[in-house]
């Protein structure tokens, strides 16, 4: 037996938080289609394109993608991402996240954040550098990371939003981390953001008249690669579909 564990949208579109499927040695491609085939008429619709996968807590796409193979006992977990124009929210277990890039402005440095920080209390944010930032995926893997870490006790430093920078510039020095994947005037960043769901849409109002139209269009491998050393002998080795993301994702989760 198969557990599928359901956040989000994919919550509504069952009216539950979990449901289990007999069997096993089963694509993830084939449950995203029985999940489609056997939604309840009159449900919210299930968009499988734009959702996390994750099988026991390992993100699918650093397990074979779609084509990964589930067997009896695993726990699939689906977490739906909500793609609105210039803003991107999802589900990390019970905790609502918002990534949002902005526009780089010669006023806007780590005091901005701060600035944020004092008027949205009840959030967790952190600003990284776009040059440090493949796409949603690699954010979402650094941050189940960051999560996972905080839950346990085990956070690279005292708070979430240093572990969070402290894994994208794949350092445990923070001193460091600011330095290279911090922001800086006049580049553009990604804005991460963690907390409940009212905070996240004032936090997205304040920041909006600064947003990047298409965000994450800019992604840059081959200074990433140059930043971490990345040959493409690390990269072969890799067996995903997205070699260089995981390779960076196991640098940060290999970091004490």
């Amino acid at each position: 037996m198969i557990r599928i564990k359901l956040f989000g949208g994919a919550r509504k579109s069952f009216l539950s938080d979990e449901i289990t499927i007999d069997g096993g040695g089963i694509t993830i491609a084939d449950i995203l289609e029985y999940l489609v085939q056997n939604k309840p008429e009159g449900t919210a619709d299930l968009d499988t394109a734009n959702a996390l996968i994750a099988v026991n807590g390992a993100d699918s796409s650093a397990l074979g993608g779609r084509d990964a193979v589930v067997n009896s006992g695993d726990v699939v977990s689906v977490i739906p991402v909500i793609h609105g124009g210039s803003r991107i929210r999802f589900m990390i277990g019970s905790r609502p996240v918002e990534i949002l890039e902005v526009r780089g402005r010669e006023e806007f440095d780590h005091t901005y954040i701060d600035d944020l920080r004092e008027r949205h209390r009840r959030l967790a944010l952190q600003g990284v550098s776009s040059a440090f930032v493949l796409g949603i995926s690699h954010v979402q893997k650094i941050l189940y990371l960051s999560l996972r870490s905080q839950r346990y006790g085990a956070l690279l430093a005292k708070r979430l939003e240093a572990d969070i920078l402290a894994r994208f510039a794949c350092t445990t020095q923070i001193s460091r981390a600011i330095a290279g994947a911090g922001i800086s005037p006049g580049r553009d960043f990604v804005l991460i953001a963690v907390g409940p769901t009212a905070g996240l849409n004032r936090l997205y109002s304040d920041v909006k008249p600064f947003l990047a139209p298409n965000p994450f269009q800019n992604a840059n491998p081959e200074f990433l690669k140059r930043e971490f050393q990345i040959t493409q002998e690390h990269l072969q080795a890799v067996d995903s579909d997205t070699p260089l993301e995981d390779v960076l994702v196991e640098r940060a989760a290999t970091l004490f």
